[in-house]
């Protein structure tokens, strides 16, 4: 049978996993009647609550005789490491662009990776049924983006088609008929080509997907390189730098049907595989035939660029609502995520009992704490902090930047400037983007952005969209301001009380509410001014036998300001962390004891004098 092998790519909320469904459909994937579930791929319960992708996941339709694989990528930058691996197993794409959005940070980051790789992308132009849709301007806004990327005249030469994924049609004109998804199957046999493999050479495939399956172990995901793949045969795993990882026998052999992997006793070269049966071969080892000589080449990953320190939790309510609280548990855990997670790194921290995780961004290492969480792991995490390094030349010191996109309305695009400015962004473009709004684009440090999303959310009333890309290494730009707000810190154990939070409020806004578990040294809300403040929050009213008419009337609290965990990581400061557990995500300062605290900020002081 003919093989087609194609990756989905686009921004994130671009309507990739939507087409995915229909394109299941529409090929007969699914039986008639048959319930299946929307966004049918993303099925991550995190995927699914968030609405994007975060693993990439394979499927297969057969259309007119031919099989064609499809590779289902997030959308994300933080989950960029997912997308460069992936296009290692395709050797046809389609990029998704909203008719309205038109093109994102996230579009130019993975389009880019295609044309590097030399593949030939098919442009769908989704959405076209928006009432905001502006088909035409988006298509161009795809030329120019290509042609910035260095595409070659063939890749220029790129084929279109507008499309409705939530409706389920693809045309190659606007005013094509509207009826079906016939016209994108048709153009993926024409456009994309089979792959071109020697089915006689020894076998070989890279992994290029690691997970976990409960029945069969470990899962590597890859498309077959060179000849042919059988049950049972003997396999050698081989390192990038040619050793030998491990030896085994092809236990399980599985090709992708649908939305189900389906047994197979044997593959022949270009088909996308899964397979089963390896105890140490990991992403993006060589798995091969025992007669294989060398490693095929891997696609080197972009470095993390942001790292966070993972502690246990040493607080007073430490293992009340987890089960998993012990050092030795959580570094298991990381080191396995990092083995299946090429854009993460894990590390032992200098401090006892704390494990440095690199990553790509805020979003990409809250997603892995979130899955601990649910786990029923408990941590406390710092603040995540850039990752530096030296010009390889001058030796100069040069930190992680960001392309920021920001969609505002008018009236709000002068604080969002002067903000960002302060953060030490270069606001490179300003103009008109239709609807009273305008599309800014900064060239902004990575660091200036940690804890800035909330507060654009503030400044914008909520009607403010941030797209943001990694966009290589710069100059380091200095110190760049935090949080001016101090901290309402607890001075006592045991439960809030309503009594002492309806004083408190007016020193700040507060995080708790009534009945919950506070202790010493735990963060209980936002002081108004820039130094941090220790209240007492379990402060009972002195009861005498003097009654006054209405007194207590009016005790009324307002409401507390609840932190997602992505904000809360953001928010704390460098003295500050998050404490995670099942039940809850609590701030708290980094030393419990105030005298301590004192202790640690004299020594902060002399150590800044000094340097």
């Amino acid at each position: 049978m003919d093989i087609r092998n194609i990756a989905i790519i686009a921004h994130v909320d671009h309507g990739k996993t939507t087409l995915v469904d229909q394109l299941l459909r529409q090929s007969g994937a699914f039986r008639d009647h048959q319930a299946v579930a929307e966004r049918a791929l993303d099925r991550n319960d995190l995927e699914r609550e968030r609405g994007i992708t975060i693993l990439a996941k394979c499927t297969s339709v057969v259309w007119k005789g031919t099989r064609v694989n499809i590779v289902d990528t997030p959308g994300h930058a933080d989950f960029g490491g997912e997308v460069e691996r992936i296009l290692n197993m395709v050797d046809g794409a389609l990029v998704l662009v909203d008719a309205a959005e038109g093109v994102l940070p996230q579009t130019k980051f993975v389009v880019g990776k295609a044309l590097a790789r030399g593949l030939h992308p098919i442009v769908v132009v989704n959405k076209v049924d928006r009432a905001d849709a502006r088909p035409d301007e988006v298509h161009t806004e795809v030329f120019d983006l290509f042609a910035a990327l260095g595409a070659t005249d063939a890749q220029l030469d790129f084929p279109t088609l507008y499309a409705s994924g939530r409706q389920g049609w693809a045309d190659l004109t606007l005013d094509g008929p509207r009826k079906d998804l016939s016209a994108l199957f048709d153009l993926v046999l024409r456009h994309v080509p089979a792959p071109v493999l020697d089915p006689e050479a020894p076998f070989a495939m890279v992994a290029s997907i690691l997970d976990y399956d409960n029945f069969l172990g470990r899962v590597l995901t890859g498309r077959v390189e060179q000849g042919r793949a059988r049950l049972n045969m003997p396999l050698k795993v081989l390192h990038a730098d040619g050793r030998v990882v491990e030896t085994g026998r092809l236990s399980k052999l599985m090709s992708f049907r649908g939305l189900d992997r389906v047994p197979v006793e044997e593959v022949a070269a270009g088909d996308i595989v899964a397979i089963a049966g390896l105890a140490e071969a990991t992403v993006p080892d060589t798995i091969g035939a025992p007669e294989l000589a060398a490693p095929l080449p891997a696609i080197p990953v972009d470095p993390p660029t942001l790292a966070m320190t993972f502690r246990i939790n040493d607080g007073p309510l430490a293992g009340r609502e987890g089960k998993k609280v012990t050092s030795r548990q959580i570094r298991e855990r990381l080191f396995r995520e990092a083995e299946g997670n090429v854009a993460i790194r894990v590390t032992d921290s200098n401090e006892t009992e704390a494990f440095e995780v690199a990553g790509r961004g805020e979003l990409q290492l809250g997603v892995l704490i979130e899955t601990m969480r649910r786990e029923g792991f408990e941590l406390c995490i710092g603040r995540p902090r850039v990752l530096t390094r030296r010009h390889p030349e001058t030796g100069a010191r040069e930190e992680p930047m960001e392309e920021a996109l920001v969609d505002v309305d008018e009236p709000f695009a002068g604080v969002v400037v002067e903000k960002l400015s302060r953060r030490k962004g270069e606001l490179r473009d300003m103009r008109p983007s239709g609807g009273g709004k305008v599309r800014l684009t900064f060239a902004i440090p990575s660091r200036g952005l940690i804890g800035y999303h909330s507060e654009f959310l503030t400044d914008t009333r909520g009607t403010g969209i941030m797209n943001r890309m990694f966009a290589g290494y710069g100059p380091w730009k200095g110190p760049i301001e935090g949080r001016r707000s101090g901290s309402l810190i607890s001075n006592a154990d045991g439960e809030a009380v309503h009594y002492a939070l309806f004083y408190l409020q007016e020193r700040g806004t507060l995080f708790v509410s009534p009945g919950e578990k506070v202790y010493v040294g735990m963060i209980l809300g936002e002081h108004s001014r820039g130094s941090d403040l220790d209240v007492n929050p379990i402060k009972e009213k002195k009861l005498t036998n003097i009654r006054a008419a209405g007194k207590d009337d009016a005790m009324l609290l307002i409401p507390p300001r609840r932190m997602s965990l992505e904000q809360a990581i953001a928010y704390v400061e460098d003295d500050e962390l998050v404490e995670v557990t099942p039940g809850a995500v609590r701030l708290r300062k980094r030393f419990l004891d105030p005298h301590e605290r004192k202790r640690s900020e004299r020594r902060s002081e002399a150590e800044s004098e000094a340097a």
